[in-house]
């Protein structure tokens, strides 16, 4: 910056002290903006994002002060350019349609989900633990069906449904009865994630049963089809439209036991401020969760009617558990990096 202003010794003493006072602020001014003009202000960090505006106010005062007061006329130019890139970064460097909406997806979501890494490997525990016990206790007697999966959810297939009835389910792209149980499932599934997370301030009890029920829904289907010798048919026409779905529910879940933990052990935190601190990063994880569900009902809607070979099914499936895991594990890492 010095080569910018004139040397000290032939401006007035009083130009050298006004400038003496304010140089660090000018400096650092200068560095956030050779950032924030060459890469957009998601350079910088949050505080510094504070910090600008008043750095810009700041330099403006200094630049009228100069103005007024007659000083030197290179440190006028200086404070003019200054300003000037300083309006340039604060003003229309922002775009406030889809940035927001951008860093929430694939900054504050997947940043969310991380923080909760321990409630979503519980999470997942309990469903697994559902899923074997309906599977476990149904294989051995097919009555406990009926104790774990909901007739109307079931449309038809059941114990009692023949071994081509069920086939033709999972195979029959028209068929009237698989329009309206995945269209159920996908109810029941949306709506089962949403009260997980609504539920978990009650110390995460009824979020714990919610999710563990839901396992046992899908143990008693694996069950059933397994004891026909339909497992992996059955496998291949879930899981393409189930990584989505299923993933959605085990994050409303995580979100709310993160909400019974805070309850029950807050830490060095009072009750309240833990409990808002989850409820906020819950929110961004139940909200996130629409998304999946929805890309879920599209799956399940649409490719699942149209792909009827098993391995099509199975890469599909493979594919939607890629792209989920890169976003959760790796999403804003790449920003957090360079801001840091």
């Amino acid at each position: 910056m010095t080569d910018r202003v004139s040397d000290p010794m032939r401006v007035e003493p009083r130009s050298v002290r006004f400038r003496a006072e304010r140089e660090a602020e000018w400096s650092e001014l200068e560095q956030m903006l050779d950032r924030a003009l060459s890469g957009g202000l998601r350079r910088l960090t949050e505080e510094e994002l504070h910090r600008l505006p008043m750095l810009y106010r700041s330099a403006v005062s200094s630049l009228n002060v100069a103005r007024k007061t007659a000083l030197d006329r290179a440190l006028v130019t200086y404070l003019e350019s200054l300003v000037g890139r300083a309006y340039l970064a604060v003003y229309t460097s922002r775009r406030p349609e889809r940035a927001p909406l951008r860093r929430f997806f694939f900054e504050r979501f997947p940043a969310a989900v991380r923080s909760m890494a321990r409630e979503l490997a519980l999470c997942t525990a309990i469903f697994a633990l559902g899923v074997l016990v309906a599977y476990a206790m149904v294989r051995v007697d097919a009555e406990w069906y009926f104790a774990f999966v909901d007739p109307g959810l079931a449309s038809g297939r059941s114990p009692g449904a023949s071994t081509e009835f069920l086939r033709e389910g999972l195979y029959e792209p028209q068929h009237d009865g698989l329009s309206i149980f995945a269209s159920s499932l996908f109810s029941h599934n949306a709506g089962i994630g949403l009260l997980a997370f609504a539920l978990g301030f009650a110390a995460g009890v009824p979020t714990a049963l919610l999710v563990f029920t839901n396992g046992l829904m899908l143990g008693g289907f694996l069950a059933l089809y397994d004891e026909r010798g339909l497992l992996i048919p059955l496998l291949g026409w879930l899981l393409p439209h189930g990584v989505p779905e299923i993933g959605a529910i085990l994050l409303c879940g995580a979100a709310g036991l993160a909400l019974g933990r805070s309850v029950l052990a807050p830490g060095a935190r009072s009750v309240r401020d833990a409990l808002v601190d989850a409820g906020r990063r819950g929110a961004v994880v139940a909200a996130g969760s629409v998304v999946l569900f929805l890309i879920a009902g599209f799956v399940e809607g649409v490719f699942r009617q149209v792909i009827t070979h098993d391995l099509l099914r199975f890469a599909l499936a493979l594919f939607n558990a890629a792209w989920l895991s890169a976003w959760i594990v790796l999403g804003g890492r790449a920003l957090a990096r360079r801001r840091a």
